[in-house]
């Protein structure tokens, strides 16, 4: 009786590519989160680029006490992101949280898992991008309730920025956030621009505003700021990846 085996041989060795082609940056973000690696990968442009996302235990409502209470699951959930991976940079995606919390606190416990790896917030990528493009004077356009966008508007102040005006839209539950039409988004943003503003930063990861950023510049002749893609262009440049253009905003055609 013939034996067959499943043993098959190969005829050709394989191949790897080689890992320095890759340029990897990892996510993290609130359980809840239903935009930002959308949003991400909407916006790559670059075929190195590679994306890894890990998520952080979160529930609603939108309170600076549930977001203060995520500090001490930072550290485990950075450590869910590939291990032995070399991450060019780590970005936490919450706003809110991070203006809550401290963007320096954040850093330090998602650096107790990740040391020495880049950290990027919505915040200090949106300060890098008004020294980008030479605004000081900002409105600010947030979905949240008005003890959450505080904070916000605080940070800003902070960092030397003059804010202009504030429109918090009141909704508590980010999935809600991440449901806004981009027109009534749009609408919202136009309402939200002062007239003496330089720029307009959308706060919250959880806007669809990546995708309107362009719409309301042409509305108000002015650059708009989001909270991702800021984070998108900080990363982009630092990595020397492809921006994706003048169809994301004005920040998206700067090399930084």
């Amino acid at each position: 009786m013939n034996s067959t085996s499943n043993d098959s041989t190969r005829t050709a060795p394989l191949k790897f590519s080689a890992e320095s082609s890759f340029i990897r940056i990892g996510l993290l973000l609130l359980s809840t989160d239903l935009t930002t690696e959308e949003d991400f990968y909407m916006m790559r442009r670059d075929n190195r680029l590679r994306i890894h996302t890990t998520r952080l235990e979160y529930a609603n409502p939108v309170t600076p006490e549930n977001l203060r209470a995520t500090t001490p699951r930072l550290s485990l959930a950075a450590s869910m992101l590939p291990p032995e991976t070399p991450l060019k940079a780590v970005y936490y995606g919450c706003t809110s949280a991070t203006a809550v919390i401290g963007d320096d606190i954040v850093s330090s416990y998602i650096h107790k898992a990740l040391p020495g790896v880049p950290i990027i917030t919505p915040l200090n990528a949106a300060i890098k991008a008004l020294e980008a493009l030479q605004a000081k004077r900002i409105s600010i356009l947030a979905p949240y309730i008005a003890d959450s966008v505080k904070p916000v508007a605080d940070f800003f102040r902070q960092q030397g920025c003059s804010v202009q005006n504030v429109l918090g839209l009141g909704l508590e539950d980010d999935r809600d956030m991440a449901r806004l039409e981009p027109d009534s988004i749009v609408e919202t943003a136009v309402q939200a621009m002062s007239s003496d503003s330089e720029a307009l930063f959308i706060s919250c990861t959880a806007l669809r505003s990546p995708e309107v950023a362009a719409r309301i510049e042409e509305k108000t002749g002015r650059p708009v700021i989001t909270s991702n893609q800021a984070a998108a262009w900080r990363l982009f440049t630092m990595n020397g990846l492809d921006l994706p253009g003048i169809k994301f905003g004005r920040l998206m055609t700067l090399k930084g």
